[in-house]
């Protein structure tokens, strides 16, 4: 399936993750988002860019405990906790922020 993004056709699969990865740049991020009603704030771009080094990294998209762990370590225990990605990416913040950041859906999640 293809959305048309900022006047491109980006391929996404049925359930609205990017098909070609190198396809991701700010103004995706900013159509996935507002598909999952999500208005992107500074808090938002952070857990952005720390899950696309996790990616980088691990090759591989997070689930939630290791998206907790890893934010846990990398910003700090008020910002690696559950309730707070649930805020930020609700219902689900391993999907909906491996979304919107342009990385494959992670592996253990429904």
């Amino acid at each position: 399936m293809q959305v048309n993004i900022d006047g491109r056709g980006i391929e996404v699969d049925n359930d609205g993750y990017l098909v070609d990865l190198n396809q991701w740049d700010n103004e995706v991020a900013r159509e996935l988002a507002e598909q999952e009603n999500i208005s992107l704030t500074p808090a938002h771009w952070e857990i952005i860019n720390l899950l696309r080094d996790f990616y980088r990294e691990f090759e591989m998209s997070p689930a939630m405990r290791a998206l907790v762990k890893y934010t846990e370590k990398k910003l700090g225990s008020e910002k690696g906790k559950s309730i707070y990605l649930l805020q930020l990416f609700p219902p689900s913040p391993a999907k909906i922020a491996s979304k919107i950041a342009g990385l494959p859906r992670p592996t253990n999640c429904l």
